[in-house]
């Protein structure tokens, strides 16, 4: 499949106006993406946990204009305009056009709120563009005529294709957006390690995935809400000539190997040292690019000691994930709920800020509202 297959054809004539809103949460990877190419194209593959309750609302008024020379849209964060975010929109805007012919001829107003912090260090833009994308595709499917033709494998207008280019534009916003559409476990990246995978678009991870990660929790500890020091965009370009860039990528793949197996068969010690390893690495390559930069704080060092001590201590499959910030995602499964949460109520919580912690789960994707 290429990007042309998300190129439309035979829209009508009628402009509708209307409304359309979706939810659609973050997601935290596993094996992470660090790196891209040209149009949004990742250097490695990723898998992700699709969340639950970290999510993103956003509503999308449409509204036909006479004139189809610009982009005109409007944007409100909790209710309140938020001129910010329009440079990122525009861009986005303008790498979706083709794939969205319409979208010129009207002026949108764009409603959103989060469940979580903005800029918290849990991947707002993910959950953000890929609602953004999924309104949008709402709004193409109403002005497209019933007898459509697409050039895709099925050659209908079906769920699979809505998903599918919902992603492929979600990830044209935001890299990691393209692993929110769907859930639980979503991969990006094209590897020969799981079929079907796709640099385009996420797809749903397609092997047995044992019962001990079917119900994961992810519990949030807010270290630093503040803005991150470095943007992601910018991380991501640091690895242009990056020393360790090609075994990083390779090393990608390999883990995704591994992690397979690990799924299959529930081994929560190889699950552990597999995450936390991709973790530390993500960091390491920031912290040994140029220019270079510590993302942690001394906080998020802390927390991660106390977990290494708290599970050597009690041998609970407790462990941790980072972003490219300084907040820790605490992985443990769901029968191990109790103890787990007792500790990070009595002992984590301190290296948060305001004793901020966000409890979730493995979720499965988005829902229109």
């Amino acid at each position: 499949m290429t990007e042309q297959h998300f190129i439309p054809e035979n829209f009508s004539e009628t402009r509708p106006n209307g409304q359309v809103a979706w939810e659609s949460p973050s997601n935290i990877a596993l094996i992470k993406y660090w790196g891209k190419r040209k149009n949004q194209i990742p250097e490695n593959p990723s898998i992700s946990f699709t969340l639950s309750h970290c999510k993103t609302i956003t509503t999308l008024s449409f509204k036909a204009k006479e004139t189809n020379d610009t982009f005109s849209f409007d944007v409100f964060l909790d209710g309140n305009k938020n001129e910010d975010f329009k440079p990122k929109i525009q861009t986005f805007f303008e790498r979706v056009e083709q794939y969205l012919p319409f979208i010129k001829d009207y002026h949108f107003t764009i409603e959103t709120k989060n469940t979580f912090p903005h800029s918290s260090g849990i991947a707002s833009s993910a959950s953000g563009m890929s609602a953004l994308a999924l309104c949008l595709m709402s709004v193409e499917k109403q002005i497209m005529e019933k007898e459509v033709t697409l050039n895709v494998v099925e050659r209908s207008y079906n769920e699979k294709y809505f998903s599918q280019k919902a992603s492929f534009l979600a990830r044209l916003g935001s890299g990691s957006a393209c692993r929110s559409i769907e859930g639980d476990l979503i991969v990006w990246g094209e590897t020969k390690v799981v079929e079907g995978s796709s640099n385009l678009f996420g797809t749903k991870y397609p092997y047995p995935v044992h019962d001990i990660f079917k119900e994961y929790q992810d519990t949030i500890l807010l270290v630093d809400k503040g803005e991150k020091q470095v943007s992601s965009s910018v991380g991501h370009n640091l690895m242009h000539n990056h020393p360790y860039a090609q075994n990083r990528f390779q090393q990608a793949h390999d883990n995704l190997e591994k992690l397979k197996l690990i799924l299959k068969s529930g081994d929560l010690d190889a699950f552990i040292g597999l995450v936390e390893s991709e973790a530390l690495t993500l960091h390491a390559m920031m912290m040994t690019s140029m220019p270079y930069f510590i993302l942690m704080k001394p906080n998020t060092l802390k927390v991660i000691n106390a977990i290494w001590g708290f599970r050597e201590k009690t041998g609970l499959p407790i462990s941790f994930t980072l972003d490219a910030g300084a907040n820790v995602h605490v992985l443990y499964p769901k029968r191990d709920a109790a103890p787990i949460l007792e500790f990070i109520k009595n002992e984590l919580v301190t290296y948060c800020q305001n004793q901020h912690f966000i409890s979730d789960q493995i979720g499965f994707g988005a829902n229109q509202i």
